[in-house]
């Protein structure tokens, strides 16, 4: 009967000693399942928010070559103000992206930084949109100021050429108006006369020289005394005489001689003499009218001896 209570003693024990091993063993699976499930849980948090941080990154990086692209028309914008505001941001953001690539916070912390950093890419984008809003508005009144400025320009155009043209109408009835008062003669001729003023024939022994014309009448032209100046031009194309000079053209001309005749607007008979004070020898003679400003006739002679 001893014996009997000794073996069941035993078993007894041996069963207790198996369930207490049994209990350590689960105990110590239990902590082995719960540290790797910890540790699987921290790889997720850890892989969730780099690939935050990631999607962050690549979303701030798209806004500063939003922002970049434009940078350049901030000429455009009355201030900088936008420009200023955007930098300050995107500084902020910058440091909040190097805190969570330096990993040295938690996980609780990053998540903050995480918030907070999508905070300010929010208000990034409301600048960029903003910003962008503002570009296009400037640039649509621009395009305005240039369609205005491109009509004015065409408008100013045309009246230079209308003035022009005018300029020019005016030019060509001021010229008319000139042609119209200038003096109209006839019949020019040139006569040689001997020392007792009777005409001759032998140009050698002239003593006096006359250029004789008719001057038509003209109602445009200005009455009153005219300076008819006569130039006689030898064969040998020398000017004869020194009778001063005389306008023409607009430029100063030596004379032979001239003469001062009041013109009524009626038609007149003139002639201009010069006394000879050379020898004259035959040949062509060339013979120019002057009055008021204007060439009114060159004429050629041919005196014979």
């Amino acid at each position: 009967m001893e014996k009997k209570k000794k073996i069941l003693f035993g078993a007894a024990g041996a069963v207790v000693l198996c369930m207490v091993a049994l209990i350590i063993v689960l105990i110590i699976n239990n902590s082995n399942q719960t540290a790797a499930v910890n540790d699987a849980q921290a790889r997720i948090d850890s892989l969730s928010l780099a690939n935050d941080r990631l999607l962050l990154t690549n979303e701030f990086d798209k806004l500063n070559a939003d922002f970049s692209q434009y940078e350049d028309q901030q000429i455009y914008l009355k201030n900088d103000s936008l420009v200023q505001k955007y930098n300050e941001a995107r500084l902020k953001v910058e440091g909040l992206l190097q805190e969570l690539t330096a990993e040295k916070r938690s996980n609780a912390a990053n998540r903050a930084r995480i918030k907070q950093l999508e905070g300010e890419i929010t208000t990034l984008k409301g600048i960029v949109r903003h910003y962008l809003e503002e570009i296009k508005r400037l640039g649509e009144e621009n395009e305005g100021l240039r369609q205005e400025i491109k009509q004015v320009n065409q408008r100013n155009q045309q009246l230079a050429t209308q003035v022009t043209h005018t300029a020019s109408e005016n030019k060509q009835l001021e010229q008319t108006v000139k042609l119209a008062k200038k003096l109209n003669i006839t019949g020019v001729s040139l006569s040689a006369y001997n020392k007792k003023s009777k005409p001759e024939k032998n140009i050698t022994k002239a003593r006096t020289l006359g250029v004789s014309f008719t001057v038509s009448p003209n109602n445009t032209a200005a009455p009153g005394m005219k300076d008819f100046c006569i130039r006689i031009l030898s064969p040998e194309g020398t000017l004869l005489g020194n009778g001063g000079s005389c306008t023409v053209d607009g430029a100063s001309v030596p004379i032979t001689a001239k003469r001062q005749v009041e013109y009524a607007n009626e038609e007149l008979h003139v002639t201009v003499y010069w006394d000879v004070n050379t020898t004259l020898t035959p040949g062509d003679y060339t013979v120019d009218v002057i009055c008021d400003g204007y060439r009114l006739a060159s004429r050629h002679f041919t005196m014979k001896k």
